[in-house]
């Protein structure tokens, strides 16, 4: 019982980091990846907690690139989160998201919906600030009824709101974990990637690609396990958890085992 792919508050998760360890536990899983959006600040008090409750922590995070128009994400796993070249991108990369931030609430007062950078601070916390941070702070503004309409109306690519983020290229991405002496996995890649997108990012160096994920189709699943044979990559799985309202429910339910992981972390030693 092992879920790869968690997201705690410090990027846009709605539990603390030892809060989603305790929820782990509860769930009986034996070990759970954290793996924050381009942030690493929650896994010292995961590892923690759960070494004192008996759940591994696997340390990871999830960095944000781009292949061409297509937003890829690139899960790390087993990294060193000192590692001085890690942490100082991800430095850069919450500085560039606070820039995007202020842009994007700059384009919504273009709209008539004015929100404070403060107050979408302050839903962020400690963590890495995002268009998810500004989609709660519209719902509690009642600038629109939910979460899903504020990306669907206002903040999606295409939308009126909308602004890129800072570049990372997929071999950037990859190289920094292995950097930080940890695999690399494509995240997710039936969420909104063409084929032609996952097999070029599969050339850029992962070492796994996710098979199990809760938005992927049954036939998906296995298009991935064939493509992992096809290029000789492990594979990795998750719920992609993140709580509250957005999918309390699917953590424990998207798992993998334990030879995947002592596979991954076996593959780790060699960056190290």
């Amino acid at each position: 019982m092992i879920d790869l792919h968690t997201h705690t508050n410090r990027s846009d998760g709605q539990h603390s980091p030892e809060e989603l360890v305790l929820l782990a536990k509860s769930k009986n899983l034996s070990a759970i990846g954290i793996t924050d959006h381009d942030e690493v600040g929650g896994l010292e008090k995961a590892m923690r907690k759960g070494a004192e409750v008996g759940v591994e922590i696997i340390p990871g995070v999830e960095l944000s690139a781009i292949c061409g128009d297509f937003d890829v994400h690139i899960l790390g796993y087993f990294i060193d989160y000192h590692d001085a070249r890690l942490l100082d991108k991800l430095h850069h990369l919450k500085a560039e998201r606070i820039k995007r931030t202020h842009r994007i609430l700059h384009k919504l007062e273009g709209l008539g919906m004015s929100l404070s950078f403060e107050t979408v601070q302050r839903i962020a916390g400690e963590g890495c600030i995002g268009r998810p941070h500004v989609a709660e702070a519209l719902v509690h503004a009642g600038l629109v009824r939910t979460f899903q309409d504020a990306f669907d109306f206002f903040l999606a690519e295409g939308k009126p709101a909308f602004e890129p983020k800072a570049k990372l290229l997929p071999a950037e991405a990859v190289a920094l974990i292995h950097a930080a002496g940890g695999v690399a996995s494509l995240a997710h890649p039936g969420q909104n990637l063409t084929l032609e997108v996952v097999v070029a990012v599969l050339q850029c160096g992962v070492d796994a690609i996710e098979a199990v994920h809760p938005k992927h189709t049954l036939g998906q699943r296995r298009v991935f396990e064939k493509l992992a044979q096809d290029y000789g990559l492990l594979q990795t799985g998750g719920s992609d958890f993140h709580g509250g309202a957005r999918g309390e429910e699917k953590l424990g339910q998207f798992i993998v085992t334990r030879e995947q992981v002592e596979q991954l972390k076996k593959l780790s030693r060699q960056w190290h």
